[in-house]
């Protein structure tokens, strides 16, 4: 199902882009990957993940035209920071070996590069949402307390149409975006979109957990009752207060377990 990325022919070229932006091996490039690895074994543990398929990115901190990305090839339980690749907007692996796949790469470098918003973009076929994904109509009901996190914040890309392999698709997704955080794509999976890897980390970890429970209370074939309008609202508000925080708190917590139990994340 994966499909490795042709190398660009585009000439690789920093000298234009600053002379303030941190080095791509330094402590807080680091640091990134660091972080983002985290984020692929720990999602790869609640099986998030499809094979080799699905795409975890970040701008690189300082820079607002590269970003890194995994490498073609590897399951998520596999991914260290140093595996990881900063690639820029025209297909080029300025730091790592190896390339990215082909959808990541015109998935990821079109979001970050339309939406200087997202910061970080998660993408996986995990599969309550993905099944969600699948079904008629808004994929979330806003009947549980943790889908009330996303509240006002999803939208859907009833477009589906193939696969990413050309800048054309990517464009059609990152237009289908809007100001949403959490993009539903029809037939295919989800997108979480945040300013920091915590948030998106934060973010996939609870959609997944509220989808999981809305595909089991419409198991029992009872009506699912959606909380009130108003309600939704200001739970919704009084979550996102706090959301950054407790973001930062989730990720510090992820790292502690793989530092205690598969410490080569951090390698």
């Amino acid at each position: 199902m994966a499909h490795a990325l042709s190398p660009s022919s585009t000439p690789v070229d920093r000298a234009g882009s600053g002379g303030n932006q941190p080095s791509l091996d330094g402590e807080a490039v680091w640091e990134a990957k660091v972080n983002l690895a985290a984020c692929f074994r720990m999602a790869a543990r609640y099986g998030f993940e499809e094979g080799i398929c699905n795409h975890f990115s970040a701008v690189v901190p300082g820079y607002d035209d590269l970003f890194i990305v995994n490498p073609y090839g590897y399951a998520f339980r596999e991914l260290t920071a140093s595996k990881l690749l900063v690639c820029d907007f025209h297909g080029n692996v300025v730091s790592g070996e190896g390339q990215p796949e082909a959808t990541a790469f015109h998935i990821h470098a079109r979001l970050h590069k339309n939406l200087p918003r997202a910061k970080v973009a998660f993408h996986t076929h995990m599969p309550y949402a993905t099944a969600l994904a699948m079904t008629e109509g808004d994929p979330l009901i806003f009947a549980g307390q943790t889908s009330l996190k996303f509240y006002g914040r999803t939208a859907v890309d009833a477009n589906y149409n193939g696969l990413a392999l050309d800048e054309r698709e990517g464009d059609r997704i990152a237009a289908a975006v809007g100001d949403a955080d959490i993009v539903f794509m029809k037939h295919h999976g989800v997108l979480v979109l945040a300013p920091t890897i915590a948030e998106a980390w934060d973010d996939l970890y609870y959609l997944e957990r509220a989808c999981e429970a809305q595909c089991i209370a419409l198991s029992t074939g009872r009506k699912v009752l959606p909380v009130a309008p108003a309600v939704a609202e200001s739970a919704a508000r009084q979550m996102r207060e706090g959301d950054p925080e407790s973001a930062r708190l989730h990720l510090i917590s992820v790292r502690r377990q793989l530092d205690a139990e598969e410490p080569a994340y951090r390698s």
